[in-house]
């Protein structure tokens, strides 16, 4: 598949919605070949990127506890609490 699927499981806090929604999304374009929507492929991209985050988010609430290292948060995470950091 590809590496820049983004690890979910393990992370602290638990991933959000909206980081799931993210990955549904990156799935979907890779495996569909898509890299813009069109009228013609909106409905169908829109349909399995929900069932795709529907799916994770229930992946990741029945799969134990996975202890997870710094570098597993995705890249989106990492950059957005770096920022908060230089903030303070």
């Amino acid at each position: 598949m590809s590496g820049n699927i983004t690890l979910l499981r393990g992370l602290t806090p638990a991933a959000t919605e909206q980081e799931i929604y993210a990955a549904a999304q990156e799935y979907v374009r890779k495996v569909g070949g898509v890299s813009g929507l069109t009228t013609t492929t909106k409905a169908a991209v829109d349909k399995a990127v929900a069932a795709i985050a529907a799916a994770t988010t229930q992946l990741l609430a029945e799969l134990p506890e996975r202890r997870a290292s710094e570098g597993d948060a995705p890249v989106r995470r990492r950059h957005r609490e770096s920022v908060t950091e230089e903030a303070s």
